[in-house]
């Protein structure tokens, strides 16, 4: 089991600063949305430069010219990109393809994903394998947790590895954990906590202990 940190409303300096602090604790760190659509590409090549041992995703959640912006974001350094769940079946080969082309690979976010009963299958039998459990800040806003649809598509999910997202914490994490995450994703939790340091190693000291206990 993995620790994601996500890196979202947060300046490029301050982002490099915190994630120097706690690389020690952190497996794959996020470029999130908000810090693409500020910074674009050069955020991913900063990380890499910087992070060269370290996992680097650009959630881009990807809605159309799939191949063209999964290709951009492996040219930058990312290894994992992100593609909507919600777009068409097309779109969603395409990203695999720019993936398979530069050895990387391509998590779908079932943010807002309707049905996931019909479309865990149509994505899996497609080629994906690895799938983003999400439940946005907006719903977090209103009380929503990401918990019931990890346990749903963990249940659909013949071979997809997992990561799931939505306003977790060091007191939520053992509830991921028990269904079977295969990575926990963090945003706000660690860069908005008044020790981010400590929490993330909080983090880690529990979500590396299960995996030691797993293998």
């Amino acid at each position: 089991m993995k620790l994601q940190l996500a890196l979202d409303d947060i300046s490029l300096v301050d982002a490099l600063v915190l994630a120097e602090k706690v690389r020690d604790y952190v497996d794959i760190f996020e470029i999130g949305s908000p810090f693409i659509i500020q910074e674009g590409m050069r955020a991913v090549r900063e990380f890499r430069r910087y992070f060269p041992e370290k996992k680097i995703l650009a959630d881009t959640k990807i809605m159309d010219a799939g191949e063209y912006e999964a290709e951009l974001t492996f040219k930058a350094g990312a290894d994992y990109c992100t593609v909507l769940g919600v777009t068409d079946i097309l779109t969603i080969k395409a990203c695999l393809a720019a993936a398979n082309k530069y050895g990387k690979q391509v998590f779908v976010d079932t943010i807002c994903v309707p049905d996931l009963n019909t479309r865990i299958k149509e994505l899996e039998d497609v080629g994906v394998d690895s799938i983003s459990v999400h439940v946005g800040v907006d719903e977090q806003a209103v009380g929503q947790t990401p918990l019931n649809a990890l346990k749903q598509v963990k249940q659909l999910s013949k071979h997809s590895q997992l990561s799931v997202a939505g306003g977790i914490k060091v007191s939520t994490v053992d509830q991921y954990q028990a269904l079977g995450a295969d990575i926990i994703i963090v945003g706000g939790g660690v860069n908005h906590a008044d020790d981010p340091v400590a929490t993330a190693k909080a983090l880690a000291d529990k979500i590396h202990s299960h995996e030691n206990v797993s293998a």
